[in-house]
Order: structure tokens, then sequence, then C-alpha cells
């Protein structure tokens, strides 16, 4: 007798230990369920809209960034994010369009200038750059071809 009340507390025990489980796992599953529906308030915002990069001081180094995006449920419409502009960058063609250059080329003696060609190689947060750019610069000294001669070695007496 006592050992069938003992098998019927340890039954009723597993009993309510499932029970439990099942509970834990149905309130686990609910809250999976939830998480889509805050997924579809957050589509109600815009895209993030990102302004140039403006250098703190100088031309090029680290500085900031304006966003903004639209949306009537959206908790943040506007913020600030740190920048930074490489230096080693043509800033002519835009603070945030990196070039891949070729050679330069010859020296057109009418303008006294040789140029190359830029290909767009990267731009940073989806910045409007030119696909391909071209660069001129002063050629420099211009050299004159010396001429072919006799070369004559002098000896010390």
């Amino acid at each position: 007798m006592q050992q069938q009340q003992q098998q019927r507390r340890l039954f009723t025990a597993a009993l309510l230990a499932l029970v439990f489980i099942l509970a834990a796992v149905g309130t686990t599953e609910a809250g999976k369920k939830e998480k889509p529906e805050k997924k579809a308030k957050k589509s109600d915002c815009g895209e993030w809209q990102w302004s140039v990069c403006v250098p703190t001081s100088g031309d090029c180094g680290l500085g900031t960034r304006e966003g903004t995006r639209t949306g009537a449920e959206c908790k943040q419409t506007t913020k600030t994010q740190k920048c930074k502009i490489p230096c080693n960058w043509k800033k002519q063609f835009g603070a945030e369009c990196k070039y891949q250059f070729q050679a330069w080329g010859e020296c057109d003696l009418n303008t006294a200038l040789k140029t190359r060609t830029g290909n767009l190689k990267r731009a940073l947060h989806n910045a409007d750059c030119q696909k391909t750019v071209t660069i001129s610069k002063p050629c420099g000294k211009l050299t004159k071809p010396k001429p072919q001669g006799k070369f004559y070695l002098l000896k010390a007496a």
C-alpha cells in the first residue's frame, strides 16, 4: 500500500514537471511571435539618408555627418555619426570618392601639362561619385636631349 502511494506521488510530480515544461515552452514561443510584430513597426521608418562628412578641422581627418529618416512611428528621425575623411584621397573629386589612377601620360608641349585618368574604386556612405575622372598637372622642367657624341677621357698627369 505504501508503495502504491509512493508511486502515485512520483507520477504526480512527473506530471506536474511535464506541465511546467510545456508552459515554459509555450511562453517562449509566444515571445517569439511578438518579435515579428515589432519588426513591422520598424518598417514604417524610412532608410537613413546621410550628409557628407564634415571634418572637425581642416579638409580631412575626423568629423561628423548628419543622418535623417522619415516615418510616423519612428522614435529617432535624426542622428549624428562620427566619420573620417582619409587625408590621402584626392579631395577635388569629392572627399568620399576613392579613385585608382593610371600612370601619367606624356607631356603635351602645347599646354605644358600631363594628364592621367582615374576610375572609381570606392565610394564611402553611398556618396555620389563620378565613374571616371581626369587630372592634369604641369610637366615640370622640360629637358632637352643631350647630343650623342664621343666622350674623351682626360688623364691627370
